[in-house]
């Protein structure tokens, strides 16, 4: 069995259980969320040791070189002495430049980093609350459009996080981020390939900023985004996407409603019932899913099933974090 040391200690490491599971099962207070190796927010560095290959998958080259991985991915097959990263190694500072409110539950949160964060809308950044809870949250703004970065923060009932930024933060008050990552994003060089967005609620955000992207880098081919809801207060930022389909020939949008009966003006059905019922042939599309969990992954399956090659199909599930 190999063995598992943090800060002098040695820690059991079964085969069948992580390092974020060791550590935090022997009272380690590793930050962590998803636990699924998406988030990354539990960022780990073997002092001693090779980390897996699969514990370091996602990750940029420079972390990988400095030997970081993903304790909830990590299952050492060989002694491994590990250690916390250093904050200010891995982390920014932001200004908070407003708080906005987008409908009852989400609010926008705008955040100023200086220099400025390099990244491609609609992947995600980490917010930390504190040295230990953090939490993933989705770009929306578009660089060199938006001067500042955009969040879409849900709610969340007794949420570490959400509630934090919806009750205690402020403007002009400084917050810690961890990122960029991710693969949902728009990518050029097939500028006629029709593009699929759909999405629920908050996952609104990296669709907002992926289909702004496509636009701003000249893509032609359509493009088409189904946001959906159970009643219109779930909806946000119609009017700024119906003017942006007013602008552009080859965008639609849809706002769907599942809820009993549909006001005028919106789609009546689940976002991605609406999206598949009339786009039912997505052979050579290229789809984008992000929002409920459930829905992101039946929708994977459906896409792949209308002919969307699994290549062309990027996800962003939701996935809220463990109690």
């Amino acid at each position: 069995m190999p063995k598992l040391i943090y800060d002098g200690a040695t820690f059991d490491s079964r085969a069948e259980e992580s390092v974020l599971d060791s550590l935090t099962g022997g009272g380690v207070p590793v930050p962590h969320s998803c636990r699924s190796g998406v988030c990354q927010t539990c960022l780990m560095r073997a002092v001693r040791g090779r980390p897996p290959e699969e514990a370091q998958r996602g990750l940029k080259p420079t972390l990988k070189e400095q030997n970081y991985f993903l304790a909830c991915s990590c299952f050492p097959t060989d002694d491994l002495e590990v250690a916390l990263p250093d904050a200010a190694a891995t982390r920014i500072s932001a200004l908070v430049h407003a708080i906005t409110p987008l409908n009852g539950e989400i609010v926008r949160l705008e955040l100023e980093c200086d220099p400025p964060l390099d990244y491609r809308p609609g992947q995600f950044i980490n917010l930390w609350r504190d040295e230990t809870v953090g939490r993933s949250y989705s770009l929306a703004s578009l660089p060199g459009s938006d001067p500042h970065l955009h969040l879409h923060v849900r709610r969340v009932p007794d949420g570490q996080v959400s509630g934090w930024a919806h009750r205690t933060l402020a403007p002009g008050q400084t917050v810690q981020l961890s990122g960029p990552a991710g693969n949902c994003f728009y990518t050029a060089g097939r500028p006629e390939q029709p593009l699929l967005l759909v999405g629920t609620g908050s996952g609104l955000a990296p669709l907002y900023g992926i289909l702004r992207d496509a636009l701003a880098q000249g893509h032609a081919g359509p493009v088409r985004l189904y946001h959906g809801s159970r009643g219109p207060e779930g909806l946000y930022l119609l009017d700024e996407l119906r003017a942006l389909a007013a602008r552009h020939a080859n965008f639609s949008y849809a706002p769907c409603l599942s809820g009993p009966a549909a006001s005028p003006g919106y789609a009546a059905g689940r976002a991605l019932d609406v999206a598949l019922a009339e786009n039912p042939r997505l052979s050579g599309w290229r789809v984008f899913l992000c929002g409920n969990p459930e829905m992101v992954n039946t929708a994977k399956k459906k896409a792949f099933l209308a002919g969307a090659s699994m290549k062309d199909i990027y996800a962003d599930p939701f996935t809220p974090a463990p109690a």
